[in-house]
């Protein structure tokens, strides 16, 4: 990925702090020489910001570099991990996760919220609970804490930070998530769709260039990176794949039509699957969701254990979402899809394979540059991470292109 070049001018002092922090991010340790190369800043202007971040706290002084000259040696520095922490929290109807990370993107402290997300009120004051919960087991000092990102399945309202009609959260319509939460714990909210921070965090663990992050939950979604920067689309509501047909004669969705990429690959669908076919045993209710996840994890462990019925339900859900893959990396020329969620885990040693192999020769230019199918490597709360890495994309880009908003602003006006 490459570093943001800055600009000389005093009054966009802000824009070159950014830049200097985001420098030493992505390179780990760097020395004013080298951050003057890296922006291209006057040495001046790299003094004067090291100086700021340092009385900050959020840089420290890592030691001493010495040249292959004789001339006096480099003062390294490096981000201050206890200088700044933010929240991130993931919703999806299956798991809804808690974790704070520090200034380096590190997970410091994490926790499920043992509340059901069908009811908007327990579940927000379940949120506000655990995260209080989390700073204080972290033992962050809480003036430090920035914010808090929320990953929300779409459709969302950005502006207003409504979550509007996600379906398969059916008691949430039109839920004032940001500002619910924000009067709880007094913290700046941002609020942002669920493959849109799972994407952000792949990012920030430095995987740039153009890619697509499939995301298996409840539903199913993309996030896209092209160039290394994030595509949210007008509205902020991009990556609403679940109603690509991939099955003209497959289960009737809520939207009429039949086949949809989100309804063939629900659990409730590849566990009804599996009971027709005696993998699993009969009498599975598909609208209990603990049992359903139960029988997809034993469905998964089958398929994972060698070739059958149950392995054969899996590679089939591997071509129908090969199909959207496919499609969709063909449109953007992309270099690879980075698969995650909350049931990749359980997927994962049957799924990435096959859609491997259901792509293989189907990727338009792969004679000009390969198509890369992966993992996520940071597991199950990816979307919680991302969240907090939105929060976190408020100090180290000069241009974030979205604003926390703060408690006392109920007019708008951003925070950083």
């Amino acid at each position: 990925m490459s570093v943001r070049r800055g600009t000389n001018l005093d009054r966009v002092g802000g824009f070159n702090d950014a830049v200097v922090l985001d420098a030493i991010r992505r390179s780990e340790q760097l020395s004013r020489v080298e951050l003057a190369e890296a922006t291209g800043l006057s040495g001046q202007a790299i003094s004067n910001i090291a100086r700021r971040l340092l009385d900050a706290g959020l840089v420290r002084e890592a030691g001493r570099l010495r040249g292959a000259g004789l001339g006096k040696p480099r003062t390294l520095l490096e981000l201050e991990p206890t200088g700044q922490y933010a929240v991130g929290v993931h919703l999806d109807p299956s798991v809804v996760t808690v974790a704070l990370l520090d200034l380096t993107g590190e997970v410091v402290a994490r926790r499920p919220v043992d509340q059901d997300a069908d009811d908007p009120d327990v579940l927000i004051d379940g949120i506000a609970k655990t995260i209080e919960e989390v700073i204080a087991e972290s033992g962050a000092v809480r003036d430090r804490v920035t914010g808090v990102g929320i990953a929300a399945p779409g459709p969302i309202d950005v502006e207003r930070g409504v979550v509007v009609d996600p379906p398969n959260l059916s008691a949430w319509h039109l839920v004032p998530l940001r500002d619910e939460l924000r009067e709880r714990i007094g913290l700046p909210i941002l609020l942002d769709k669920d493959v849109t921070a799972a994407a952000s965090a792949e990012k920030w663990a430095g995987q740039g260039g153009s890619f697509l992050f499939f995301y298996l939950g409840t539903g199913v979604g993309a996030g896209l990176v092209i160039g290394d920067e994030i595509v949210r689309g007008s509205s902020s509501n991009v990556g609403e794949i679940g109603h690509v047909i991939v099955d003209p004669d497959g289960p009737v969705c809520y939207c009429g039509r039949r086949g949809c990429v989100g309804e063939t690959s629900q659990p409730r669908y590849l566990v009804q699957q599996a009971v027709e076919a005696d993998v699993l045993a009969q009498g599975i209710d598909i609208e209990d969701r603990p049992a359903v996840d139960a029988a997809f994890a034993q469905l998964c462990a089958l398929a994972a254990g060698g070739p059958g019925v149950a392995r054969e339900i899996i590679v089939a859900l591997a071509g129908r979402i090969a199909k959207v893959v496919e499609d969709i990396a063909n449109l953007l020329d992309l270099e690879r899809v980075v698969f995650g969620g909350p049931h990749w885990e359980h997927l994962a040693p049957v799924l990435g394979e096959a859609v491997r192999d259901a792509l293989d020769g189907r990727f338009l230019v792969g004679a000009v540059h390969p198509f890369e199918v992966a993992g996520t490597a940071l597991g199950t709360d990816v979307g919680a991470i991302g969240a907090a890495c939105l929060v976190l994309d408020q100090t180290f880009s000069p241009n974030p292109s979205l604003s926390l908003q703060s408690s006392s602003d109920v007019t708008g006006v951003t925070e950083r």
